[in-house]
């Protein structure tokens, strides 16, 4: 695991085409590191990103054997709130923007997917 590089999703999914393939291409990506064995130390979600952490979410398996394996997985609380989405969360914690900013000051390598 490398501690020092942390991931933001602030998407539901990666890149900017049709919502369905930004899942698929997300659940790729997931499903690579976490073949790859270097997880992340931390991923966090926020804005539209909190989506990947619900109900429903395909990538939600995935992120729960990251989080076994030691990977923090930090959650817009502000957001879920505005989204109406705590009752759906599946993994991960729910923390606040000041959670988030630590992780990523703390963070040698920050990608923002």
């Amino acid at each position: 695991m490398d501690n020092d590089t942390v991931l933001l999703f602030t998407r539901n999914g990666l890149g900017h085409g049709p919502e369905e393939l930004q899942v698929v291409l997300a659940q790729k990506f997931l499903n690579l590191v976490f073949e790859s064995g270097e997880l992340p130390g931390r991923i966090l979600f926020y804005t539209d990103g909190v989506r990947l952490t619900c109900e429903g979410s395909p990538v939600v398996p995935i992120l729960t054997e990251m989080e076994k394996r030691g990977v923090e997985l930090i959650i817009c609380k502000t957001c879920i709130d505005y989204l109406k989405l705590s009752d759906q969360v599946k993994t991960g914690i729910t923390g606040g923007m000041p959670d988030i900013i630590e992780a990523m000051n703390r963070a040698k390598k920050l990608i923002s997917l």
